[in-house]
């Protein structure tokens, strides 16, 4: 890349950053993309890789692999993989780690910070320590290896309260990934492992999902929200709402009222807050984390960076913006767009949110879908939250494999990836 060109650097290669480099592609700039990873994960199939119905490598695609499918278009985007650690705001210098503790260095022009998001357990105690979290492909696959060890374990446990301790699972959060993941367990647990254990003799799966507010899916109709309860109920979830969480031990979820869920195992789904880095950087922070933006996406101490993605704190109709993918994907450009203008010497504009809906599976050929003022559910409503997240799954070969993955599981009851890896000592 030359170096006469203005410098944007993009801070992680999430939704908001990889949308952000497509929409800066063949602009007379020089545009650089860092992340900690050197791949851009599909997260909302996050899921489906924890309940084996798709491999990890099917939902990510190498950021360098995408900034070469762009064509020639993308020979302005370069990529780094670096853990950024600090941002030099009066030099204009973004300060990272790279490969083999390198220290880097890496000017700009205009930044747009991106970095995501993490888990947020609200100071629970026990949830750090004995709780497990779904927040990207690593931690996707330790819970995979951890309900597959579990069913393995049991198999072979004689005494019987210790053998129903470990086949309990705790799901924390009534959100579309709770909700999704509950489904995506029962479902697991009473189609494929059951026959895969036949000496197990499982009924009925042991799936709880407790939620602290008084439904599920908040920002769904009501209609919706109870359709999806009912829903899972049918898979045999056991879904307990005005259940608040107090602490997490090894035994299980112990709940405010005083209320005790026994589960070996808790899956932390309640929250999620902006990335640390952020608050390290000396910006303006809500108390979830989140960088407070000026409407244009701009930070409000420094007008030549800009926010997307987890990490900004955006509103639409005087709320607080989801931190989900659809907005990530509109920030992004949006900032994109707002660094273009300023490279043309003109005003960033104001950031609009447009509404595209919800959705949300719970199960095989169930899900609840809201577009604007209309929502539906059931088989419709599946097929569409099929297709979307098929169309936004990045590379052809991504796209191939999940949907044969699927196809396999709907027609046939099977998940195709029970596999237990094992991590490389060396790594």
């Amino acid at each position: 890349m030359s170096h006469e060109k203005p410098r944007v650097v993009i801070v992680g290669a999430g939704f908001a950053g990889v949308f952000a480099a497509r929409e800066l592609a063949g602009a007379e700039c020089d545009v650089l993309i860092v992340d900690r990873n050197n791949a851009h994960a599909f997260l909302p199939l996050l899921y489906q890789v924890a309940t084996s119905a798709v491999e990890s490598e099917h939902i990510a695609a190498p950021v360098r692999g995408i900034i070469r499918n762009m064509g020639s278009k993308a020979a302005n985007l370069d990529f780094c993989m670096a853990e950024v650690s600090g941002v030099d705001f009066a030099r204009r210098v973004v300060q990272a780690e790279g490969q083999y503790g390198a220290k880097l260095e890496l000017p700009y022009d205009y930044l747009l910070l991106a970095p995501g998001s993490v888990t947020n357990t609200f100071g629970t105690p026990g949830v750090d320590e004995h709780a497990y979290s779904l927040k990207n492909l690593e931690e996707a696959v330790r819970l995979r290896n951890h309900i597959l060890r579990s069913f393995e374990a049991a198999a072979w446990m004689k005494d019987e309260d210790a053998r129903q301790r470990a086949l309990c699972f705790v799901v924390v959060g009534g959100g579309p990934t709770g909700v999704e993941l509950a489904g995506a367990m029962a479902e697991l647990m009473g189609g494929a492992l059951r026959r895969d254990f036949p000496r197990l003799g499982l009924a009925t799966p042991c799936v709880t999902l407790l939620e602290a507010g008084d439904g599920l899916l908040p920002g769904f109709p009501d209609s919706l929200r109870g359709y999806a309860k009912r829903k899972l109920e049918a898979l045999g979830v056991d879904v307990r709402l005005g259940a608040q969480v107090a602490g997490v031990t090894l035994e299980g979820a112990r709940l405010k009222d005083g209320g005790f869920v026994q589960a070996e195992t808790v899956v932390w789904t309640a929250g999620v807050k902006g990335e640390p880095v952020a608050g390290r950087l000396g910006l303006a922070v809500a108390p979830n984390g989140q960088v407070l933006a000026r409407p244009t996406l701009q930070s409000q101490e420094h007008p030549e960076v800009f926010l997307a993605g987890d990490i900004c704190r955006a509103e639409h109709a005087g709320r607080p913006l989801p931190m989900f993918a659809p907005p990530a994907i509109q920030e992004g450009r949006h900032a994109a767009r707002g660094i273009l203008r300023l490279l043309d010497g003109r005003a960033p504009q104001p950031f609009r949110y447009v509404d595209k809906g919800m959705m949300a599976t719970i199960g095989k050929k169930a899900a609840v879908v809201r577009l604007g003022g209309f929502s539906f559910k059931g088989l419709p409503a599946w097929l569409l939250w099929l297709a979307v997240h098929l169309a936004y799954l990045i590379g052809f070969r991504n796209r191939l494999f999940v949907l044969a993955n699927w196809a396999v599981d709907y027609f046939w009851s099977e998940r195709c990836v029970r596999l237990i890896s094992r991590r490389n000592p060396l790594a």
